[in-house]
């Protein structure tokens, strides 16, 4: 998802406007960054990811409801084609948030957060095959460049370390594919509905799906346990407002910055693993991720340059 950049006003300073939408954009990534410690702490602490996962989705769903009840303009809920790909989405952050998870208990915030941001590769790939993106040599490095980053990153190529297991590293590689198939889900929906609609209708499918899969006992647990706290601020911070935050912030968002400003995600999220959780990281993982970090980003932002931004669509759905 990419933004849109209104013209500058004065001596070169940017619009008001823009500096605003773009500590939105901001705050949505530093939401999503923290919440990945947040969802550290509740796992270490034995709550399934899963359960973990349900209850982000669930808290996030009631702020997008209030969303759409507020702006219910255009919101495209005749559409079959809107509530089809709206679907799509939903399953795609339903993976998202629980492998997510899933790699966080079996690993390292640090670890699952930059996995989770090689979901542009993902998108890439799903694109070549498909037909949708023309395969250039800077984009086939880039992925190359990636590749060795995750491979320096989850040791795989020395099989004694054991520092980051083969689930975790699985968990987060399918967290950044299942982020993929929700940007592709949200994309095409986009065009049918508001982007409000569009959330109600995936994060009812995410949960949906992760109340049949969570740990019954555990669902009902958290209801009265002393770590109800965390898990409301997981859900108001990890999905509730980041969403908001992230979508409104793109209206006026340059799509280069908006995919810089992402950085903020998984940096935030490897700070909180190292600071809060004491989760250290090898010399070799610290290159390996900043490789990823990097390639990806320049990446983003050579794609943004090129395609027209999806923020196009949604200033005109969202009011």
């Amino acid at each position: 998802m990419a933004g849109h950049l209104p013209p500058a006003t004065g001596l070169g300073t940017p619009d008001r406007t823009v500096v605003i939408s773009t500590m939105f954009v901001v705050l949505a990534a530093l939401c999503w960054g923290l919440s990945g410690g947040i969802g550290g702490i509740l796992t270490s602490d034995g709550w399934d990811p899963v359960v973990v996962s349900f209850y982000r989705g669930a808290i996030g769903l009631l702020f997008v409801l209030g969303w759409l009840a507020i702006r219910p303009q255009g919101s495209g809920l005749g559409s079959g084609r809107m509530w089809f790909w709206s679907a799509v989405a939903g399953v795609g952050v339903a993976g998202n948030f629980a492998f997510y998870f899933i790699s966080i208990a079996e690993g390292s915030v640090a670890v699952a957060a930059t996995l989770m941001y090689c979901a542009p590769v993902f998108v890439y790939l799903i694109s070549f095959i498909f037909g949708l993106e023309k395969v250039t040599l800077f984009k086939w490095g880039a992925i190359v460049m990636v590749l060795i980053g995750v491979v320096l990153l989850t040791g795989v190529h020395d099989i004694g370390a054991g520092d980051v297991t083969p689930i975790a590293a699985t968990a987060g590689l399918l967290s950044g594919l299942s982020y993929a198939v929700f940007i592709f889900g949200f994309k095409y929906a986009a065009p049918h509905g508001s982007p409000q609609a569009i959330l109600v209708i995936a994060f009812l499918v995410l949960i949906s799906i992760l109340f049949w899969l969570g740990d019954p006992e555990q669902k009902v647990e958290v209801l009265s346990t002393a770590s109800w706290p965390l898990f409301l601020v997981l859900g108001i911070f990890g999905a509730g407002l980041s969403f908001i935050f992230y979508i409104v912030g793109l209206k006026h968002t340059a799509p280069a910055v908006a995919s810089i400003v992402a950085m903020v995600e998984p940096v935030t999220a490897s700070l909180f693993g190292v600071v809060i959780l004491d989760q250290a990281l090898g010399l070799n993982q610290v290159i390996g991720m900043a490789l990823i970090l990097i390639t990806v980003t320049a990446l983003s932002v050579y794609a943004s340059t090129r395609r027209k931004p999806l923020a196009e669509q949604l200033k005109a759905k969202s009011g």
